[in-house]
């Protein structure tokens, strides 16, 4: 590794994409569906949007103001946007009346959108690239185009289509196999089978928070919202207390050494 890779190594701005990236960004997403749901019943439609937009606009500034990588500021923003594409999503359909399955295909062009002016821009759709600010605008507009996307399709699954949470849940665990066994056995284009897969999170990660804290009656356990937020944000807080450790452990060893 030469000191220039060692340097873009060091100030990359996203994480490496690992077990523990994968569990970390499932259980965010369930933590978005689930503390926006309980938002919605605490404070209403309205209060839950502000709320949710303050925390979102607040974590993302951070991120952007970060040099670089940092565990906790990273996942927080990833956290925020979570809780405020699932509440634009909701607002989509109950607020105007979009039905799921118009909300779905909405998203999915707006997502591919930012994925043709992202390549025609920068030439890389890759997540180890992120370490100009043009490209991180262009990786977290990403990341809540895909958030959204997820979130309507979901629904459209549990509720349009009738599958419920549980159902829905088993076959986003099944439709997310897919890439990974793509990603091991075949040699399809990384970058394509990556963001496939990170779209997946979000409908399987919201099924089985609405499984878990839903009421009996629509299909769920009836454990609350609010405390599946609580029991999945503690899981995470966790998660990225080990990250920030491991980082800490291997900087060292990423800093730029002198050119003898």
């Amino acid at each position: 590794m030469t000191p220039n890779t060692r340097h873009s190594t060091l100030l990359t701005k996203v994480p490496e994409v690992t077990v523990i990236f994968w569990l970390t960004k499932v259980l965010t997403t369930g933590v978005g569906e689930s503390t926006s749901d309980f938002l919605v019943k605490q404070v209403g439609k309205g209060g839950a949007v502000f709320l949710g937009t303050i925390a979102f606009a607040a974590a993302l500034i951070w991120q952007f103001k970060t040099s670089r990588y940092t565990p906790g500021v990273y996942w927080l923003a990833v956290a925020m946007v979570a809780v405020f594409g699932t509440l634009a999503a909701d607002a989509v359909h109950v607020g105007l009346g979009v039905p799921y399955y118009a909300s779905s295909t909405l998203y999915a062009v707006i997502l591919a959108g930012i994925f043709v002016a992202w390549y025609r821009t920068e030439g890389t759709l890759s997540i180890h690239s992120i370490y100009t600010p043009r490209r991180e605008v262009f990786y977290w507009l990403a990341v809540l185009a895909t958030f959204a996307l997820g979130t309507a399709v979901g629904d459209l699954t549990a509720r349009s289509f009738g599958w419920g949470y549980l159902s829905s849940a088993v076959v986003f665990g099944c439709a997310i196999a897919i890439p990974a066994i793509a990603y091991w056995r075949t040699n399809l284009n990384p970058i394509l089978i990556f963001w496939t897969a990170y779209v997946l999170t979000r409908p399987l990660g919201a099924s089985v928070a609405d499984w878990l804290g839903k009421n009996h009656d629509i299909g769920g356990l009836g454990l609350g919202d609010g405390t599946v937020s609580v029991v999945g944000a503690l899981l995470i807080v966790g998660l990225v207390s080990y990250l920030a450790r491991s980082q800490r452990a291997i900087s060292p060893d990423l800093r730029p050494q002198p050119q003898e």
